[in-house]
């Protein structure tokens, strides 16, 4: 299970910063070593405590493993021909790494493998990196002939993805009084790019775009929507609108009752618990948003969990070892590695990398996700 992980505690913080500008994929910076770990120092002390607000550390991890066991134990039964199944976690830039994930399955004896990127909506700033650092790490180790792998590489378009985050929607419109329930405004807000990742031809956007038509189609109702995009920190241009401005906007148009929606989030985490629950919910409240209200995370929702199990039970059911999509590069790629699987359980080609320069006028720099 890959995701990019979070600190779990205040003394986590800097060092989960440092990982991260460290990081060449993520973020290019000159003289990487000395100006990733002075930015992560300076940076350091205003997370910290914004962490501390929500509880001293992120609770990625515990929701993460959570959604682990459940989705095994539902796999168990679903799956008897290849049970007992079991679940590792492999996070980016704080414990457990990938190297402790590797290593524990390679002392488990584990053979069949899958890689179970957590965030639904294909980017190359997430499950694309997140994919790339495991078959790094599986070379360094020598693991790389331990085992047979497979990609779950997106999957929000898989129903019962849809109806687990329908049924999220719909709990959250029920905290609303009767009266006004039809009067809602549902905001959708997803963790923004930087607009040259999407310029590029990152799918995230369109991805992104798909889950909440899917999620509306769901929930039947005739309910206004709209689509923003949270996260957008440093002198770059990223794509919009912001969920500030939108949140402004509404205001401004005398909506009163908006339901936000964190539609690529299935955990709650920095995003959720700070970002939408204190400052955006600080600037409806300025922007006289009289009744704003977020709608649950998944977390550990046994709707989720059999939607985790569903997806996975259907890639060990199928015939490919990947979505048919993941094999298509980016417009402006530049990485050879891109697109891999390592030691494929099915056949996969990956695709040649024909570019040796970017395309014109689309930045190499990628992306840099927000904390989770």
């Amino acid at each position: 299970m890959l995701n990019l992980g979070g600190p779990r505690s205040l003394d986590e913080v800097e060092p989960f910063l440092r990982n991260l500008f460290l990081d060449r994929e993520i973020i290019q910076l000159p003289v990487q070593e000395r100006l990733g770990a002075f930015i992560a120092k300076r940076r350091a002390p205003k997370l910290r405590k914004l962490y501390e607000a929500i509880g001293g550390g992120s609770p990625l991890y515990d929701w993460t493993a959570r959604q682990g066991q459940g989705m095994a134990e539902r796999l168990d039964v679903l799956c008897p021909e290849t049970a007992p199944h079991r679940f590792y976690l492999a996070f980016r830039y704080t414990d457990p790494t990938s190297e402790q994930a590797l290593r524990r399955m390679a002392a488990d004896g584990v053979r069949r493998a899958v890689a179970f990127a957590q965030y639904p909506q294909y980017s190359c700033t997430t499950t694309g990196s997140s994919l790339n650092e495991l078959w790094r790490t599986a070379r360094r180790l020598a693991l790389a002939e331990s085992f047979e792998w497979s990609v779950i590489d997106r999957w929000s378009a898989h129903p019962a993805f849809v109806r687990a985050m329908a049924a999220k929607v719909r709990e959250g419109l029920a905290r609303f009084d009767e009266a006004v329930r039809d009067d809602v405004v549902l905001l959708f807000s997803a963790h923004s790019l930087p607009r040259r990742v999407i310029d590029r031809g990152d799918p995230y956007l369109q991805e992104v775009a798909a889950t909440v038509h899917d999620v509306m189609c769901s929930i039947g109702g005739d309910h206004e929507y709209a689509l923003s995009f949270q996260a957008d920190v440093g002198p770059v241009a990223w794509q919009g609108p912001s969920t500030e401005s939108v949140i402004r906007a509404l205001g401004a148009q005398g909506r009163r009752h908006v339901l936000i929606v964190g539609i690529i989030f299935t955990t709650d985490h920095l995003d959720t618990l700070s970002e939408i629950d204190m400052e955006f919910a600080e600037v409806a409240r300025e922007a006289g948003v009289t009744d704003f209200r977020r709608a649950p995370a998944p977390n550990d929702d046994p709707v989720f969990l059999d939607a985790l199990a569903e997806v996975v039970a259907d890639h060990l059911h199928g015939e490919r070892g990947c979505s048919r999509q993941f094999s298509l590069r980016c417009a402006g790629c530049t990485n050879a590695q891109c697109r891999e699987i390592l030691n494929p359980a099915r056949p996969h080609r990956q695709p040649p990398l024909h570019r040796t320069e970017p395309v014109p006028g689309v930045g190499r720099q990628p992306a840099l996700p927000g904390s989770r």
